[in-house]
């Protein structure tokens, strides 16, 4: 009725609970972190690899000079055309084709200042023959500046659509104009382009 278990039967038992031993081991073995591949440095050596945290200045003179010092920075980048220092109307692809378009050029609109002051002059004076005059220099130049400055903003807007397509021009025509009538050495930015170099 009882069969006799077999003389192997134990050690069949033994190899199955060992096997499940080692699972287990297995498993414990592979939720551990992993070794750490050197010590934990100390603190103070810690501290010392951080970035210095920004200080403030204690009082109000080193305050002054520091933003002195972050204003010069700034005003030298804005001259040399640098786009982090640019304001947002000046920033951007297209803005620096007009602005190297207008540059490259001699245009006779940069100059309407040096005509204006004298014919103001003129206009003031209570003579009939020299008004007339006057009025009709002032049309003249108004003519001028408003037709150059046309012709400047087509050219770019053109010039624009050929080497950026897709990019905004919005406000390039008139941005192109106020900068053709400020005199060469008085543009900010700075003119980058000689004279006569060929833009488009």
């Amino acid at each position: 009725m009882f069969r006799r278990r077999s003389s192997d039967a134990p050690d069949l038992l033994d190899a199955e609970q060992a096997a499940a031993d080692s699972d287990e081991t297995e498993s414990v073995r592979s939720s551990l972190t992993p070794k750490k591949a050197g010590p934990t440095p100390k603190r103070s050596e810690a501290q010392a690899n951080r970035r210095t945290p920004y200080q403030a200045p204690t009082d109000r003179k080193s305050a002054s000079a520091r933003d002195r010092g972050d204003r010069a920075r700034k005003a030298q980048a804005l001259q040399r055309g640098e786009q982090w220092a640019l304001p947002a109307k000046d920033r951007g692809n297209v803005r620096g084709l007009a602005r190297d378009y207008v540059d490259s050029r001699r245009g006779l609109s940069e100059y309407y200042l040096f005509a204006a002051i004298p014919l103001l002059v003129l206009l003031f004076l209570h003579v009939s023959g020299v008004q007339l005059i006057a009025d009709a220099l002032v049309l003249l130049i108004l003519v001028v500046v408003i037709g150059e400055g046309y012709y400047i903003g087509r050219k770019v807007q053109r010039l624009a659509q050929e080497r950026y397509p897709g990019e905004n021009l919005k406000g390039i025509k008139i941005y192109s104009f106020i900068r053709n009538t400020q005199l060469r050495r008085l543009r900010i930015p700075k003119p980058r382009v000689a004279r006569g170099q060929k833009i488009g």
